[in-house]
């Protein structure tokens, strides 16, 4: 280790392909949380979501939407509010998200961003976001955009999360449903189905090695130190 004369050698961490690739891995299905940003009466961004859903469904996973109406603005009531509860629960029992606004003023929706404000990076010991799987998508009434995607992977990373490749930017997006509020056959609900598609296999790979890939040098050393500076301590 004379190459590297910065790293302490006993804190690092290298490829152990053991944990990389474990021999029993979970078999329960893949929990994806949906989370949508409109309250209209007819959301495009929840008829997308719904869409979704049914696909994320098809392919062996078990989703739960939740519905943004009633949740407080962020900071204008305590966490113990029961949405904010219900939302936090929610990510808790998921593994990966899909995060789907529509596009005003050229962002996501306040509803969108109150969502995921009220979710800290960490809540005591617990960092509920980090090492779930993302998926973005949004909506747009015209012409097609991804300034609300391009910021929703600006937060995905943020908050710690593995946001996958792929992605869904609807245009026109009152062009693409039925009167059945059903999105209609086109290579953009082809793209959907591609996103979920990617979405679930992400998930499968990662989340029986979330405790690996999130293992960092920095925190590694950090824990270290902290535990010679507890020693120290005690022996005077």
């Amino acid at each position: 280790m004379n190459d590297l004369p910065k790293i302490d050698p006993e804190l690092l961490n290298l490829i152990d392909r053991d944990k990389l690739f474990p021999s029993s891995e979970s078999n329960h299905k893949p929990k994806i949380l949906l989370l949508y940003g409109s309250l209209r009466e007819r959301s495009f961004s929840r008829l997308l979501t719904e869409e979704a859903a049914r696909l994320l469904d098809y392919f062996g996973a078990e989703t739960k939407t939740f519905d943004p109406a009633g949740l407080p603005l962020p900071d204008d009531t305590n966490a113990d509010h029961p949405k904010v509860q219900e939302l936090r629960d929610l990510i808790a029992w998921s593994e990966g998200m899909v995060w789907c606004s529509p596009e005003r003023h050229g962002a996501m929706t306040g509803v969108m961003k109150s969502q995921i404000d009220w979710v800290p990076l960490a809540i005591g010991a617990i960092r509920p976001t980090q090492g779930k799987t993302l998926a973005v998508m949004q909506v747009c009434g015209g012409s097609q955009s991804f300034n609300a995607v391009n910021q929703m992977r600006v937060l995905g990373r943020w908050m710690r999360m593995v946001t996958i490749p792929n992605q869904s930017s609807v245009p026109k997006a009152w062009l693409e449903f039925d009167d059945h509020d059903r999105m209609k056959p086109s290579v953009l609900y082809d793209r959907v189905v591609d996103v979920m598609e990617e979405l679930v296999k992400f998930t499968l790979l990662l989340r029986d090695k979330q405790a690996y890939f999130l293992d960092r040098y920095s925190e590694r050393k950090e824990s270290a130190e902290e535990l010679l500076k507890r020693v120290g301590q005690r022996s005077n």
